[in-house]
């Protein structure tokens, strides 16, 4: 099978790596991918969010599978106008992609398929802003409705800050605020059967202790080992099932990755919101971990025979993934940083650590940062001490001046273990 994947972050690095590892897979090709991926597949230019575009490179390629990565090309429709050039594409239609381009659309569909989730108000005028501010109170939940890279959700006390990002948002979504740890658990599906993947954990805050402003993510661990062993079970009875069942029933059947967020509350497991893509830096870790070829997965997914698939087989190991930013994230990133250390990485640390590269170029034979999230340093291990312990080991190779990692991911989890 012939793949081309749409993307070019650590999220597509981690599918670029497992499809490379995949048998059947025999031409791997990347748009626009960086320069950690153009190591496992041929990098082409594209203009991502240009769905004819991506098409026709498609079928230049001769590409049999098109996985889209980001959110952005999805809610484009980039999705719709492969699957109309006859090419079998993993990712949910344009509309079915609301689910997490509008959060007020995904409200409704969790109304109508009975999904827990947070109760909340959708504001479009400084009125009705204050009007849900008074009606939670403290802490505050302001959501962007639309797009933000992970970026558009503010958690605060404070007031001031509360009413600023929802008055620079064009219509928001205030929500009550849940307690409790978080869990991301991805689900591929076809539009009626759902195949759940191995929950994980991921750490928005720059900062050590959950400290510092919302970042696209810092890092990642799976599995839990603090987790009920039915909370797959009963997210998908809860969350999941309903959800494909009722965008179906709507006539926007949802085929791909469906993400959930979720918040185990003293009430139970909450979505806090879904995502229409892997996850980013979720993915690193699962990914790490899933030993049935990706492929096949994928293709069921495109083609409408999930029901088909023998159960999904995982490792028993653990897997943590640190995230290496440059100066200033997740502010105005410094970028064009070359980055020493990767080929001592290859050397001394695989097969049990490697570096996926996230906002990375090549420029003059030297690999430089070229965004905010630069490298996922992700690790195996037979728990999540000996991976934490592989993970930072490679980190510590790692040179690009004025970076910042946090030096807590999974350290809560592992200590309990």
């Amino acid at each position: 099978m012939k793949v081309l994947v749409i993307g070019g972050g650590a999220r597509e690095h981690a599918l670029c790596r497992s499809l490379s590892l995949d048998p059947d897979v025999t031409a791997l090709y990347c748009a626009p991918g960086n320069a950690g991926i153009a190591e496992v597949a041929e990098l082409h230019a594209v203009d991502a969010l240009d769905g004819a575009a991506v098409a026709a490179l498609a079928t230049r390629l001769g590409a049999e599978l098109v996985v889209v990565g980001p959110e952005a090309p999805l809610v484009a429709g980039v999705a719709d106008a492969v699957r109309a050039a006859g090419i079998p594409c993993f990712g949910p239609s344009g509309e079915a992609a609301q689910l997490e381009g509008s959060k007020a659309f995904a409200k409704d569909v969790m109304a109508g398929a009975g999904v827990p989730t947070a109760r909340s108000y959708v504001c479009a005028t400084p009125e009705e802003i204050e009007e849900a501010l008074d009606a939670f109170g403290a802490p505050y939940v302001v959501k962007d409705d639309g797009l933000a890279a992970g970026k558009g959700v503010v958690v605060t006390d404070d007031l001031d800050a509360a009413r600023t990002h929802a008055g620079a948002c064009d219509r928001v979504v205030i929500e009550e605020f849940l307690d409790g740890p978080e869990v991301s658990l991805f689900a591929i599906t076809d539009g009626t059967t759902v195949v759940p993947l191995q929950p994980a954990q991921d750490f928005k805050r720059a900062l050590d202790g959950d400290e510092g402003p919302n970042t696209g993510g810092m890092g990642a661990y799976s599995p839990l080992p603090w987790a009920d062993p039915k909370l797959v079970e009963e997210v998908m009875e809860t969350v999941l099932q309903p959800t494909v069942d009722e965008m179906r029933r709507r006539g926007t059947p949802f085929s791909g990755l469906l993400y959930a967020g979720l918040a185990i509350t003293s009430r139970g497991v909450r979505v806090i919101e879904f995502n229409a893509r892997f996850g980013d830096p979720e993915t690193q870790v699962v990914l790490a971990r899933l030993k049935t070829p990706l492929a096949g997965v994928l293709l069921a997914s495109a083609n409408g025979t999930l029901a088909d698939l023998e159960p999904l087989r995982w490792s028993d190991e653990a897997a943590v993934t640190v995230v290496v930013a440059s100066y200033n994230y997740p502010d105005t990133p410094r970028t064009g940083d070359p980055i020493t250390g990767l080929d001592e990485v290859a050397a001394e640390d695989a097969p049990h650590a490697y570096v996926l590269h996230a906002g990375t170029r090549h420029e003059g034979g030297a690999v430089v940062s070229a965004g905010g999230r630069v490298l996922s340093v992700t690790a195996i291990g037979s728990g999540l001490t000996e991976a934490r312990e592989r993970a930072y080991a490679a980190v510590a190779r790692i040179g690009l001046e004025g970076s910042q990692h946090r030096t807590d991911i999974a350290a809560k989890a592992a200590a309990e273990a």
